[in-house]
């Protein structure tokens, strides 16, 4: 008799948070590879063009000066390391759907490593965009530490009782 698993909405949502950005980072990675051989100062003016953006601002002169000193090869090694941490989010994603203690422990690590950078971050520069993925960051990983024996505990007895059947 199998255990039916127990409701967690807060696991629902870092669920849905994982999946999306891990989507998210692989269509980025996608587009920086397509984007590798072009040019891309061309790319970018066409873009604000699209936009309907005046070009001529300070801020954008200054982002195409930036755009303009990207290599192909940068921009291939952005693309490689998009796609690493966009297969890593969707695996932690993939995991935690499927109860997998493992994704649990992943997660958990994966969450931990970057508080500490966005605490720098926050130090040198306040963002509101830092300091949101910060308390993210922080309610998921204080989340899945306090709740991972209750959230993961049923599919790691399942695995036991499965492999122990085993003649």
């Amino acid at each position: 008799m199998t255990e039916v698993k127990t409701r967690a909405p807060t696991l629902y949502g870092i669920i849905v948070i994982k999946l999306v950005k891990g989507v998210a980072f692989l269509s980025l990675a996608i587009v920086a590879y397509c984007l590798s051989d072009n040019d891309l100062p061309v790319a970018f003016h066409n873009v604000l063009h699209w936009l309907r953006v005046n070009p001529e601002r300070r801020f954008f002169v200054y982002l195409a000066t930036q755009v303009g000193r990207l290599t192909e090869a940068n921009v291939l090694w952005v693309a490689a390391g998009t796609l690493a941490y966009s297969i890593l989010t969707l695996t932690e994603g993939i995991g935690l759907m499927f109860r997998v203690s493992w994704a649990s422990w992943l997660t958990i690590v994966e969450s931990g490593v970057f508080i500490p950078i966005e605490l720098y971050e926050l130090r040198h520069k306040y963002s509101l965009t830092v300091l949101v993925i910060l308390i993210l960051n922080l309610i998921i990983f204080w989340y899945l530490l306090l709740n991972r024996k209750r959230l993961f505990h049923r599919a790691h007895l399942l695995h036991h009782r499965a492999s122990s059947a085993k003649p």
